[in-house]
């Protein structure tokens, strides 16, 4: 499966409780929890290559299936992380303690990040 395609967020679920658990200031909670953000995916084979545009803020990740790489998190941290594909459909990391699972069905896109008890979940769509 390519999943290379840009995204839009329609929903999200948990996204206050998630950033204040992650550490995100109050103020930057508030300014990004009604931002409809798009993610730009390119994937060259087991390479892929992630731009999240959420307001003026841009991360940019890129990694191979399998292999260590360092990511930047949402709090602007950078990270060494290994992506592994399971199924043919999911993308499945661990960093700081937080599971993160993407998975791809048709159009839709849905992003679960658990840290604890707290699951974030958003679900975005092909544009």
């Amino acid at each position: 499966m390519n999943f290379s395609g840009k995204y839009q967020v329609q929903t999200q679920e948990n996204y206050e409780a998630f950033m204040k658990a992650v550490g995100m200031p109050d103020d930057i909670i508030q300014k990004g929890k009604d931002v409809k953000g798009v993610s730009e995916i390119v994937q060259n084979g087991k390479h892929f290559k992630f731009t999240i545009t959420a307001g003026s803020k841009v991360i940019q990740n890129e990694f191979t299936l399998g292999e260590e790489c360092e990511m930047e998190f949402m709090t602007g941290e950078k990270i060494k992380a290994v992506v592994q594909l399971e199924g043919d459909n999911k993308l499945v990391t661990t960093l700081k303690g937080i599971k993160s699972v993407t998975e791809f069905s048709g159009d839709t896109v849905t992003s679960t990040m658990t840290k604890g008890d707290i699951v974030f979940k958003r679900v975005s769509k092909r544009i």
